[in-house]
């Protein structure tokens, strides 16, 4: 007979034995229960979180749409309202740009107005109490008519001098040494002083001469002539075209001559008339010049200009 261990537990109730396979079967079968109830609730356990973490993700992913959408919508706003910004600058740059232009236009206006009055007064032509367009283009067209005549006829003087020393008659000739007709007029000046064209024209003679030395004749229109004598150098060549204002030559000391200085001479139709005149005729004084000078017939150009104005005002 084998050896066995046997265990005996006595109570008040008695004493009872037991051997150590039953004990471990009693162990074996509670371990086995045990076993069984953590398997279904571990595995109840883990169905609930598993479908609590598909819901959390769920959740997550729902959360991240959101997220990106509200984000995307804050970009959007972020973007218009940039949009609207730069809408903003650009109407009040617009605006500053309309308020410049209208502060401009009413000082071209008040410009104008200024200028057309000043235009009459410039004409020698009574104030109007009002210029309307009829009356502005009048204007215009005296004016353009004025200085269409005043860049074809010989005005102004030629030369920045330092004083007149001959004028325009008989006089006592220093070199020839007895007395003939002076036909310009004498400016005193430092040798090289610039001389310009008193009117538009086309250069007919630039050369020297011996008795005017080097010399300088400019054709104009309505047949009047300058000449520009004793040059010390020639701006221009023979044929050339040139405008009033326009450096033609240096002054100088050069053919029958004592002394630096630029003798000027104003013909018509081949005759020499008085410079004079013409060294102060401008825009203000128009019509002087028809009633000072007698040798020209200013009657001819009635077609192209009123020679009395009062005769015929503007309206």
């Amino acid at each position: 007979m084998r050896n066995k261990l046997v265990i005996t537990l006595t109570t008040v109730y008695g004493s009872r034995q037991y051997t150590v396979n039953q004990i471990a079967k009693y162990v074996l079968l509670v371990f086995l229960i045990l076993s069984a109830i953590s398997f279904f609730v571990s595995n109840t356990l883990l169905v609930v979180t598993t479908d609590d973490l598909s819901e959390l993700e769920e959740d997550h992913q729902v959360l991240s749409e959101n997220y990106e959408l509200m984000v995307g919508s804050q970009q959007l706003y972020v973007e218009e309202l940039k949009e609207l910004s730069l809408s903003l600058s650009t109407i009040k740059t617009e605006r500053d740009k309309l308020e410049e232009e209208n502060i401009r236009i009413g000082e071209l206006n008040t410009s104008f107005n200024n200028s057309l009055d000043g235009l009459e007064t410039l004409l020698g032509l009574e104030p109007s109490d009002e210029i309307d367009p009829r009356k502005a283009e009048q204007l215009t067209i005296e004016a353009n008519k004025r200085l269409f005549f005043l860049h074809s006829i010989p005005n102004g003087v030629p030369i920045q001098a330092i004083r007149i020393t001959d004028k325009y008659g008989s006089r006592f000739h220093p070199v020839r040494k007895k007395r003939v007709m002076h036909h310009g007029i004498d400016f005193k000046a430092n040798r090289g002083t610039p001389v310009y064209a008193t009117a538009d024209g086309v250069v007919e003679y630039a050369a020297f001469n011996k008795s005017f030395g080097k010399l300088i004749k400019v054709q104009h229109n309505f047949g009047f002539k300058t000449y520009f004598a004793h040059l010390d150098a020639l701006k221009v060549k023979t044929g050339d075209l040139v405008s009033k204002g326009q450096l033609i030559g240096l002054s100088g000391n050069t053919g029958m001559s004592t002394g630096p200085h630029l003798h000027y001479e104003i013909r018509h139709m081949y005759t020499a008339i008085d410079p004079e005149p013409f060294l102060s005729w401008d825009i203000t004084n128009f019509d002087s010049l028809f009633t000072k000078v007698k040798g020209v017939k200013w009657a001819s150009l009635k077609e192209m200009y009123p020679l009395n104005l009062h005769n015929q005002p503007l309206q």
